[in-house]
């Protein structure tokens, strides 16, 4: 798949991080780009496959981390289920184990984190060697959190069993040299939001702070992804688990079960609970379900070893079905994506694709040969200056365009829109040296995110002027259309907002 199918907005939009490395960025912490600089050699192996590359490894070793812990805590048969189970999952094994994207580094250090956690959270003798592991879960927590905010929670769990357990941790200074260590990871990305007033806070902060009545429907939503993002049938594995938690029956350690538990309750009630006011995205709770599928991998060992099934690699069904399920979606995804005929969006010549989400993920590599092609007979012609820069309006299709039209044409993409809509272009705007004044520059409009040049930039330029439509096809049926304009002389009057305020008036007013 990942050699198959083009890279999809948030992994482009990622791609931005490891071009242009910083302490932090604008919405995330930068590990997710130290990753991608890595599995493509610092740019160098620059195609969808290598971009994907990390997360493919890092799931790999979590399927046998996954295992490892669990044949730990109960025995191999349950770690062999929790490997099923965790491969079943389509947070795991394609959001955070296929896609480019924060969560594929965060789901690695939480994995390592709460391995540690097992070890030495309920320790009744604090000795040398759990100190280190102590010090190790300090930075394994700090690298996770360096990934996505929500690594957090590591935190949050580890401190809540302590103090409801195990309260000697209070006392011993290797707990205070753990928490040292996350801060120290920490501090590139408080320094950088210290240097852009803590822009990255404002505006997760405004993503979730309680709003006025409750939205049901938002809670239905997320509710619903859940089930989506960790496999329907993942899910009806794990009921008869959770039935067994509430009725006390026993099929683990007591400590083994209050570190999972406090290890994702606390991140699923967080956001699940942000739902009831705000629009929230499943992914963001998806960490929470590691422990979920540790703990029903444990009780389905318990229970078919009541019934006399003790072969250690016999798969049940109802263990095996869920990896059945994901693989016959997986082929319909590449199918719908790559070669399907079937329109699932809007079909008027403007607007076509809109609402399509397959989409997303084909069509750019053909929009950015065309535009090269254009481009070079614009410049033949001398219609356009040799090497014209290209401009869009938001961080999606900008992201694409950049990487599979402008990037590899050598040329610069700016985005001119509010800091909302252009997130970290913001700053790779300045860093490309911003747009000069009296230039021209190239806009390419795809259907599928269509906006009119005349209504979004006419107090930009000069003039703008019609090229030539990109027709997109597949399955011998066009699905959709990329137009291209000439944008002429620049007026030099946009000023890119760098705080959420100017941001945010600056849309309203837009």
């Amino acid at each position: 798949m990942a050699a198959l199918l083009e890279l999809g907005n948030d992994e482009v939009y990622y791609w931005t991080y490891a071009l242009y490395p910083d302490l932090s960025h604008f919405d995330h912490p930068p590990m997710v780009g130290f990753v991608i600089k890595l599995f493509t050699l610092n740019g160098l192996l620059r195609d969808d496959f290598f971009m994907r590359l990390g997360p493919i490894v890092f799931s790999t070793l979590n399927t046998w981390l996954i295992f490892v812990l669990v044949r730990k805590i109960s025995n191999e048969r349950a770690g062999l289920y929790a490997s099923i189970l965790y491969n079943s999952s389509t947070y795991f094994s394609i959001i955070s184990g296929f896609a480019i994207i924060p969560d594929a580094p965060l789901v690695l250090f939480w994995l390592l984190s709460l391995m540690l956690m097992v070890d030495v959270l309920p320790a009744y003798k604090i000795d040398r060697e759990a100190r280190w592991k102590m010090i190790l879960f300090g930075g394994y927590a700090g690298l996770a959190i360096s990934s996505k905010y929500q690594g957090a929670f590591i935190w949050v769990g580890a401190l809540l069993f302590i103090f409801l357990y195990n309260k000697k941790w209070l006392m011993d200074y290797s707990l205070y040299i753990a928490g040292l260590i996350s801060l120290i990871i920490l501090s590139p990305i408080v320094l950088w939001n210290f240097q852009n007033d803590f822009i990255t806070f404002s505006f997760h902060g405004e993503r979730v702070a309680p709003a006025f009545g409750i939205r049901l429907d938002y809670l239905g939503r997320e509710l619903l992804g859940q089930i989506a993002y960790q496999n329907p049938l993942n899910v009806i594995v794990f009921i008869p688990m959770g039935i067994a938690l509430f009725k006390r029956e026993s099929f683990m350690a007591a400590h083994i079960k209050g570190i999972l538990i406090l290890n994702g309750l606390p991140l699923w009630l967080t956001f699940t609970g942000f739902s009831f006011f705000r629009s929230t995205l499943p992914h963001w709770t998806g960490p929470s379900f590691l422990p979920v599928i540790m703990i029903a991998a444990m009780y389905w060992s318990s229970r078919f070893r009541e019934i006399g099934v003790t072969s250690r690699i016999l798969m049940p069904k109802r263990i095996l079905l869920p990896s059945y399920f994901m693989i016959v979606v997986l082929a319909l995804a590449v199918y719908l994506i790559n070669y399907s005929p079937f329109h699932f969006g809007k079909i008027d010549s403007v607007l076509m694709g809109e609402n399509d989400f397959t989409q997303d993920m084909y069509g750019w590599r053909e929009i950015g040969n065309s535009f090269r092609q254009i481009a070079d007979e614009e410049e033949k012609r001398g219609t356009m200056p040799p090497n014209s820069g290209v401009i869009s309006f938001r961080w999606f299709p900008g992201a694409h365009l950049d990487f599979y039209a402008a990037y590899p044409a050598n040329r610069d993409l700016f985005l001119i829109g509010s800091l909302t809509d252009i997130h970290k272009y913001a700053w790779i705007n300045e860093s490309r040296g911003s747009l000069i004044k009296g230039r021209d520059y190239y806009y390419i409009a795809p259907s599928n995110y269509y906006r009119d040049p005349h209504k979004i930039f006419e107090h930009y330029f000069n003039r703008i002027e019609a090229i030539d439509t990109i027709k997109i096809e597949r399955g011998r049926e066009i699905m959709r259309y990329a137009f291209m304009y000439r944008m002429k002389g620049y007026l030099g009057n946009f000023k890119t907002p760098l705080n959420l305020r100017t941001a945010t008036n600056e849309r309203a007013n837009n």
